[in-house]
């Protein structure tokens, strides 16, 4: 799994929308909140949609290099094995978990990460189902020095913990696209990056994924870096073209796209049609990354 994520070609796939996020996903997929009576249900239809999409015959390890899974995805079955196991053994496509419990509300800037009380047990959990790496998102919404300074800190101090149960982490402080700081956002962001990251010892490697820089190659630095096994850029609310076509600008970044990925695909679809639409996404999606 490691040689694959350090040097293999391709994207990550985000397939780990939770509870907030699943309603709007499921109204893209075509899945509308009357479909469904309480959260038991909505959680089945969106396991349903990741099912659909995991098994696709185009959905394997030869452009997708790994996939990040919600904590109930990774609980739960596909054809019979665990999650986790059929992306690995099945797709050959590597396993990791979004660990965060959402986001604080908003203080100097930016939105912390809520407390991950039973992160310990969870990491526990995702050993044992062989993933390899786990994901965390916080968001940074204007230029303002302490709240930047603030997620790098939170996110590289639950970074050591999943170092050191095993796992590698994606460290992920997305910049909102529609900031009107965006640069300036972008350069507090690098500052701080590198200052942890210069402060990480031998093994303890670590994923970033970034928004798409307003500057092209602005993220060169932190792919350069020795503590860094990948740099993966979010669609953060691009369409998927616009998505690629700055992924394409930024040579060396790959995709970790979520909401770009599902883009067109429905409930609706027959099997050819969905198949169709997905090997598309991720066509387009994969050529963005090999650059």
């Amino acid at each position: 799994m490691l040689a694959k994520i350090k040097t293999g070609t391709g994207f990550i796939a985000a397939l780990d929308q939770s509870g907030g996020s699943t309603p709007k996903a499921l109204r893209l997929y075509g899945v509308e909140e009357s479909a469904y009576s309480d959260e038991t249900e909505m959680f089945d239809l969106i396991h349903q949609m990741r099912t659909r999409i995991i098994t696709s015959p185009v959905f394997d390890g030869d452009r997708i290099l790994a996939a990040i899974l919600f904590e109930q995805t990774m609980d739960r079955q596909i054809a019979g094995m665990g999650s986790a196991e059929y992306l690995w053994t099945k797709k050959r496509v590597v396993p990791f978990l979004k660990v965060d419990k959402g986001l604080e509300a908003e203080a100097d800037g930016v939105r912390m990460m809520k407390p991950i009380p039973d992160l310990d047990a969870l990491l526990e959990r995702a050993v044992r189902h062989g993933v390899f790496g786990t994901k965390m998102r916080s968001v940074l919404l204007t230029a303002d020095e302490t709240g930047v300074g603030a997620v790098v800190a939170q996110q590289f101090d639950v970074a050591r913990r999943i170092l050191a149960a095993g796992l590698v982490p994606i460290i992920e402080p997305e910049v909102d696209i529609h900031s009107p700081e965006k640069s300036a956002t972008e350069k507090l962001l690098k500052d701080a990056l590198l200052a942890h990251l210069d402060a990480l010892t031998g093994g303890q490697d670590v994923i970033l994924k970034l928004t798409l820089p307003e500057e092209d190659g602005y993220h060169q630095e932190l792919l350069e870096h020795s503590r860094v096994l990948r740099v993966a850029a979010l669609s953060g609310g691009y369409t998927r073209a616009e998505a690629d076509g700055r992924l394409t600008r930024n040579p060396g970044i790959i995709a970790s796209f979520s909401r770009a990925l599902t883009e067109g695909l429905t409930a609706q679809l027959s099997a050819e049609e969905f198949d169709a639409a997905l090997d598309d996404s991720i066509a387009g999606i994969y050529a963005a990354s090999s650059t």
